[in-house]
Order: C-alpha cells, then sequence, then structure tokens
C-alpha cells in the first residue's frame, strides 16, 4: 500500500481536525478524497505530507511512517495554500525546490537538472514562461509552478491538495490528462478536490469524510451503486407524508419482497417527502407506485437516481446533516 493508516486522529484543542481515519490507498491509482468544507481532508493530507503530528493512531507512506525521509525523498505534495518568491523565475523556483529535495547547489546547475527543470515545465505549459517573474503570473499560472515543483524530482506518490481550483477549463482538461499519464507511469496520485467531476472521471478509489469521520471508501464504481447487480435506485417524490408513513409501507413491502425497503431521503413540513428504494426492475418499480398510491399519497414524480458523484455526494452529506436515511 502506498498510504496505510490506522485510527490516525488529529485534533485542535480537542476540536475538529479528524478522527480514527483507516484508509488504505493502493499503489498505481488515483485516489479521491471527498467532503464538505470543514470535513477534515486538509488535516489528514498535512498529516500524510508530514507537516503535522498525528495525536494517536499508525500510518505508512511509501512504506515507511510518517514524517521519515526515506518517503519524504519519493513524495510530491501541493498544498492548497502555497506562495513563490515574487522576484524568482519558474527555473529559480524549481532550483530551489531541488535543494529542498535534498541536491546540492552544485547538482541542480547541472546539464541533467537543467534539462529536468525545462521538461517539468514543459509538462505543465510553463516552459514559455520559464524565465519570467513569478510575480506577474495569474493564480492558475502559480498553481502550475506548484505541481511542477511537486513532480519535479519524479515522485512515486503524489498528494494534490485542490490542484486544479484556480484554473479554467482549459487548463483543468490539461491537468486531467496529466495526472492520468502519471498514473500511466505506475505514480500513484492521491487527491483532495472540491470539483466532483474531476473526481469522477479521474479517480479509481475515493472516500469521504465528514465531521471529521471517514463514512466510506473504497472503488468508486461500487460507491456509486455499480456492484454488478442489475438493480437501480428508484426515487420517489410524494404529497401527503405523515412521519408514521415509512414503517406502514414498509411493512406493506415486505409482504411482497424480502426487498426493497423504502428510505426516507428528505422530508418538510408540509407532507412533501422525497423516497429513495433499490428495485430489480421497472416492474417492482411500478408495484411500489401503486403501492404508495394505494395509502393515500400523492405520486408526483418517480423514476431512477442519478448516478453520479455528485448525487452520491449530497446524499452522503445530507444523510448526516439531517439525521436522514440515505
Amino acid at each position: 500500500m502506498m498510504i496505510d493508516t490506522e485510527d490516525l486522529t488529529k485534533t485542535y484543542n480537542g476540536r475538529g481536525g479528524c478522527r480514527g481515519i483507516t484508509l488504505q490507498v493502493p499503489e498505481g491509482c488515483i485516489f479521491g478524497l471527498l467532503g464538505p468544507n470543514g470535513a477534515g481532508k486538509s488535516t489528514f493530507v498535512k498529516m500524510l505530507a508530514g507537516l503535522h503530528r498525528p495525536d494517536s493512531g499508525r500510518a505508512a507512506v511509501l512504506g515507511r511512517p510518517l514524517g521519515r525521509p526515506e518517503a519524504r525523498r519519493k513524495l510530491g505534495y501541493l498544498p492548497e495554500l502555497f506562495r513563490f518568491q515574487d522576484w524568482l523565475t519558474p527555473v529559480e523556483v524549481l532550483r530551489f525546490h531541488g535543494q529542498l529535495g535534498g541536491l546540492r547547489p552544485r547538482e541542480t546547475r547541472a546539464p541533467a537538472f537543467r534539462s529536468r527543470i525545462r521538461d517539468t515545465l514543459e509538462l505543465v505549459g510553463l516552459l514559455d514562461a520559464a524565465d519570467r517573474r513569478v510575480g506577474g503570473f495569474s493564480k492558475g499560472m502559480q498553481q502550475r509552478l506548484g505541481l511542477a515543483a511537486a513532480l519535479l524530482l519524479e515522485p512515486e506518490l503524489v498528494i494534490l491538495d485542490e490542484p486544479a481550483s484556480a484554473l479554467d477549463p482549459v487548463g483543468r482538461f490539461e491537468i486531467r490528462s496529466l495526472l492520468k499519464r502519471l498514473r500511466g507511469k505506475g505514480v500513484t496520485v492521491f487527491l483532495n478536490s472540491h470539483l466532483l467531476e474531476d473526481v469522477e472521471e479521474l479517480c479509481d478509489e475515493a472516500a469521504f469524510l465528514y465531521g471529521g469521520e471517514l463514512l466510506a471508501s473504497g472503488p468508486l464504481y461500487k460507491l456509486l451503486g455499480g456492484s454488478g447487480d442489475t438493480g437501480a435506485n428508484w426515487r420517489f417524490r410524494l404529497g401527503g407524508w405523515l412521519p408514521e408513513t415509512l414503517a406502514e409501507l414498509n411493512n406493506a413491502v415486505g409482504a411482497a419482497f424480502s426487498s426493497p425497503l423504502l428510505r426516507l431521503v428528505d422530508a418538510d413540513a408540509n407532507g412533501n417527502a422525497l423516497l429513495s428504494a433499490r428495485v430489480a426492475d421497472r416492474e417492482q418499480a411500478g408495484y411500489l407506485c401503486s403501492l404508495l398510491i394505494r395509502n393515500g399519497l400523492t405520486l408526483y414524480e418517480s423514476g431512477p437516481e442519478p448516478n453520479n458523484l455528485e448525487a452520491w455526494f449530497l446524499r452522503m452529506a445530507r444523510s448526516r446533516e439531517g439525521g436522514v436515511l440515505q
């Protein structure tokens, strides 16, 4: 495993941060870390990068305990918030980062390393700006430079904290293509991002944090419900809802099927509700529609749930925010 944590915990005076995170990231994949603001994602990422010391728990990165120099030499890291000296050029920034990575000054001036710098700048689309002052760069160009610094020493593991947040659609496309090429070379990418469409396109596996706790992790297709069965998640939008209605409906469903069980996704004070169920086929969904109507409910809408990462993300967050089952 490139990343292996067990009950990893870091809080700030007993609040915030993350608690009891047990997570494994296999070699050679792109792994996405998801969760709303304040979920503890950045705290977890900083522990992996060796910038925060955990309060408790165990973790290994690249087979080494957190923060060990042997692991750091093979680790590339792009923080969410970073600044470069305005008076430096990208070439000078990368030469400095080479020294931070353990190279001697004369090694960073050798022809081979100068060639690596230019290749890395070309990789992130900054070669034409190699000799310009960073102070004149846009935020997106600085983000590209931060990615170049993370990739400079050819790491085996790259940890990226919001790597495309300042980029335009063309830039985001280019970064996605770059990350796919890295995966093709066997590099493991750990991606913390709010851009769900990027995670959905790129990631092989993902994890969801909420309130500092790990709620789900695994292959992305399994998290989205594509575990190989032929069923589908079906939703029903209703009127005339009462708090006791769910138990009555599931008693009726249980008399006909061992599954599905209807789950309450959302409800308001006006008697409107949204239900969800895992159905085997449309015939079973049709039976549930008739059951809802026979029980005096008004059926406004029914159909398969959107099976994408945004819908899953919202269901996970709402299930914790409102105490409603997903």
